[in-house]
């Protein structure tokens, strides 16, 4: 994709790539809000690694880039229709950026009723959804979308399917995307409730340090005289990271985490005072994602740090004057306290709660001692 600026040749914000790396890894963390000033290289670096990811294999006729290889995700277009000896094909996963103008219908698609009620047909026009599937959507100015919309979007994001009902006739397809959205803190921002919704939080903010920023404005101007020699030269480090997140899917479902790394997030999330539960999920599934794309085969205390760390910004109730980064200063330590005070407790749960991680209560102490 020598048009699309090389994900690996972003010059800083390491919290914003390795939210959408994880996000990569694992869509059902819940998609990744992006906050900054204009310039940061927010929408860049979307573009970027829907450029990086793999192709995917899909039904060559199917409009919801149905997967041939997992029928339990098929839409109702793909069950309606015989499979076998369907011809399959190898797609680009679709960057597909939604305007702030979309309208209900635009999203989830429409269907047609009086074809429905003339002739007996059930006939769906696909929206953005099923052009976003197994995709990353992304939507800039997020704080601009109607809090309708957003919602909806959110709601497909976590439940993974998008189902459409008019007048008793109902028509589903998947929906699994990579959700990003970005803003500008000073256009305004997001209702509490749907900030929470975001799995992850990002905030960034311009580069200050003269090397780095000089580095930025090399790559641009090389990149611009000539984005296919540029891509060329990062291709090699691009096709690594792409082969690491392949790596990284593989290995997710066998990522094993303890009784102890579950005491350690929830007294954590309990300590910062963060409501609702969905917090201590998200950093679980995060840190998860972050030990399989480190090659681990369990969570570590830096997989929980590193989940915490973007999963509490848009989560943390701010006073009047209060100075949340030097929270974060003290995070690390607080969470090796945690860790210590779980290893007294972890065997108490362990004796009345079997881990879902593992298989009995003799492996679970076996996993903490070590």
């Amino acid at each position: 994709m020598a048009s699309i600026f090389p994900f690996t040749a972003i010059v800083g914000q390491d919290s914003m790539t390795m939210a959408l790396i994880l996000n990569a890894i694992s869509p059902r963390i819940g998609g990744v809000l992006i906050r900054g000033e204009r310039g940061t290289a927010k929408s860049t670096a979307a573009r970027a690694l829907a450029a990086l990811l793999p192709d995917i294999e899909v039904f060559a006729d199917s409009p919801y880039n149905d997967d041939p290889n997992r029928p339990e995700t098929w839409s109702d277009w793909a069950k309606e229709r015989s499979v076998q000896n369907r011809p399959t094909e190898n797609r680009r996963i679709r960057f597909v950026d939604l305007p702030v103008s979309a309208t209900e219908d635009r999203v989830v698609g429409t269907l047609d009723i009086e074809k429905a009620i003339k002739k007996g047909e059930r006939h769906f026009e696909p929206g953005v959804l099923a052009a976003a599937n197994r995709g990353l959507l992304y939507v800039d100015e997020v704080n601009l979308l109607d809090d309708h919309v957003v919602d909806l979007l959110l709601d497909s994001a976590a439940m993974g399917v998008n189902v459409v009902e008019r007048e008793g006739i109902s028509f589903s397809h998947p929906s699994r995307f990579i959700f990003v959205g970005t803003m500008n803190p000073e256009e305004g921002d997001l209702r509490p409730q749907l900030l929470d919704r975001f799995a992850l939080c990002v905030d960034i903010q311009s580069i200050s340090d003269a090397e780095s920023r000089m580095k930025i404005l090399e790559r641009s101007l090389r990149f611009e005289r000539s984005p296919q020699e540029f891509y060329e030269q990062w291709h090699p480090q691009e096709q690594t990271l792409s082969d690491k997140i392949v790596q990284a899917r593989e290995l997710l479902p066998k990522i094993i985490y303890t009784q102890r790394d579950i005491y350690t997030v929830a007294e954590l999330m309990a300590e910062m005072k963060v409501d609702g539960h969905r917090g201590d999920i998200v950093i679980l599934k995060t840190a998860l994602a972050h030990a399989a794309f480190h090659n681990r085969k369990r969570v570590t205390l830096e997989d929980i740090l590193t989940a915490a760390e973007l999963a509490l910004p848009h989560r943390l109730k701010r006073l009047p004057f209060q100075d949340t980064a030097a929270e974060f200063q003290e995070l690390s330590e607080r969470l090796q306290q945690i860790r210590q005070e779980a290893q007294d407790k972890v065997d108490q749960i362990a004796e009345t709660t079997e881990s879902p991680g593992t298989t009995t209560t003799q492996e679970k102490k076996t996993m903490v001692n070590q």
